[in-house]
């Protein structure tokens, strides 16, 4: 049912697309669609593909059958790429890759609403533990679940705009974590250990999230990008730029500033993966092509770029305090994983009889470090194990145009021998090593995060999305610093341009180190927080 719907949205897009809007023929967000189309299709569908355009700028279609799928995948040159975001589009999905827009929507997210919907609105005003004027929402009083009684179950079968679509999803995933994880909150607010979630989500809210789920092509339930981090703020003066100081969030589980510190500090970061985009591009073409120069200065970009979202990064600290991180921590939960809150799953009433169960929330489901994990081909040098197993099924909780384009990367990487084609060269070596270490920063700092935010206030064994918290990040932050010792290992220092030799003396010693720390302290904290391994 999914894939179908995935198709005839797909199929009416292009439509509506050629028809009614702005920019309406893009080849760039023709092909893009067309690719998705190809891929989320079902064997023995028929379905109608832009090909081409005539002499005379009409776009043509063909028809296939996608039994054949795979081969005309591989037949696609490239991955298409928007060049404009097209903001004034509401007929294509709201996420889709760009050179502008990144890995953040087309478009602003939809702030509030439609007065058809009013009664949801209003039940999400309420719903925060502290609201806007100091008092207490329905979270904090406990009643969250009881007014969830009164909600209305809409039909949204109809509902076709893709901005609507995205709001609507954004919003009831947000009432289905805090429905089923208010008894949890309760009781760690009450006595420092969560209880059992609610193990059955109503059909007033289940059939309409699965309804718009499978509209947009993701999971029923709260996801990264679609609904908590990256489709939640506005802009307060609407002609500046994605910064701090001019967003606020639209949705907050708790009210707190660390909340929104923590959710908008996503925001600002991703606000630079356009230019990580574009370079990533331009790195894989130039290996493919053996274009030295071009691959040198493209992948210098993507470390430069990264330097900046570290940067970025780096604000969390002061913008979302350690301390407050638990009080909102808990909705952000997932059913997966969680044999405390949730043993038996959630049971999606209207839905199924069988229950379902979802990672939680998690930065991990971003998707900057991991197309540099690809482009890098780090992700193939992942060790074969649970952990690693983790991180796979975590990729697929994102955009389908987002995975699709992950996927892109570590496929074009392997095929173009990124890492192989660098280090035939001593200074391209250097750049790669340097790209690396952006990835090394990236996840050592969300190592830390882990520490201070997290391990140093609980001593539950599982993170949100359902991995274990000791090992599971440490496991590619191991793998990230061996590809740096190896890498470092192999370059002739005297092939090196003088600022290249003191910057790859630098960073291997640094791998070596930071290896056998986080060795200790993977080793010292499995002895204070057990089972890792079971979990």
């Amino acid at each position: 049912m999914l894939r179908q719907t995935l198709s005839r949205q797909a199929s009416a897009s292009l439509k509506s697309l050629l028809k009614n809007s702005p920019g309406a023929k893009s080849p760039a967000a023709l092909a893009a669609l067309a690719h998705s189309l190809r891929v989320q299709s079902q064997n023995h569908a028929i379905v109608r593909e832009y090909s081409s355009s005539t002499s005379s700028g009409t776009p043509k279609y063909r028809s296939f059958h996608t039994s054949d799928i795979n081969q005309q995948a591989r037949e696609v040159p490239g991955f298409p790429i928007l060049e404009d975001p097209l903001i004034h589009n509401h007929s294509i999905p709201s996420f889709m890759v760009g050179t502008q827009n990144g890995f953040l929507p087309r478009q602003d997210p939809l702030e509030k609403l439609p007065e058809e919907y009013k009664e949801l609105e209003e039940l999400l005003q309420k719903m925060p533990l502290t609201l806007p004027d100091g008092s207490k929402g329905l979270l904090a009083l406990g009643q969250f679940g009881e007014a969830c009684k009164s909600l209305p179950q809409y039909d949204l079968s109809k509902v076709e705009d893709s901005e609507l679509l995205s709001a609507l999803y954004r919003d009831y995933t947000f009432v289905t974590s805090a429905y089923l994880l208010e008894p949890c909150d309760l009781s760690y607010r009450a006595t420092g250990h969560y209880g059992l979630g609610r193990s059955v989500l109503p059909k007033n809210i289940a059939v309409p999230l699965v309804q718009v789920a499978e509209k947009i092509g993701a999971k029923p339930f709260m996801e990264y990008a679609l609904s908590y981090a990256l489709y939640n703020y506005r802009r307060v003066d609407k002609s500046k730029g994605l910064v701090w100081g001019n967003l606020e969030l639209i949705r907050p589980f708790s009210g707190d500033p660390s909340e929104k510190g923590f959710i908008i500090s996503h925001v600002t970061m991703v606000s630079h993966s356009g230019e990580l985009v574009k370079n990533t591009m331009k790195t894989l073409d130039a290996a493919g092509k053996h274009n030295r120069q071009v691959f040198n200065d493209s992948l210098a970009k993507v470390v430069s770029t990264y330097e900046k979202i570290n940067m970025e990064m780096d604000t969390m600290w002061e913008r979302s305090l350690p301390a407050d991180y638990l009080k909102f921590r808990t909705f952000i939960y997932g059913t997966k994983n969680q044999a405390i809150m949730f043993p038996k799953g959630v049971l999606y009433e209207g839905v199924s009889d069988e229950p379902m169960f979802h990672r939680g929330e998690s930065g991990a489901n971003d998707s900057m470090v991991p197309m540099g994990d690809n482009l890098l081909q780090l992700t193939e040098n992942m060790p074969s194990n649970p952990l690693t197993a983790v991180l796979r099924d975590f990729r697929t909780y994102r955009p389908h145009n987002h995975a699709e384009f992950l996927q892109y990367v570590e496929d074009k990487a392997r095929e173009s021998q990124v890492r192989n084609f660098a280090e035939m060269d001593a200074n391209s070596s250097a750049i790669y090593l340097a790209a690396v270490d952006q990835i090394r920063n990236f996840r050592n700092r969300h190592w830390s995060f882990t520490k201070e935010y997290i391990i140093k206030h609980t001593k539950h064994p599982v993170a949100t999305g359902g991995s274990p918290i000791v090992t599971w990040l440490p496991n590619q932050l191991a793998t990230v610093l061996r590809t740096m010792q190896e890498v470092g290992a192999k370059i002739d220092s005297t092939q090196l341009l003088p600022e290249n030799k003191a910057l790859v003396d630098v960073l291997t010693k640094r791998a070596d180190a930071q290896a056998r720390i986080l060795d200790r302290e993977v080793a010292d904290l499995r002895k204070e927080i057990k089972d890792q391994d079971k979990v």
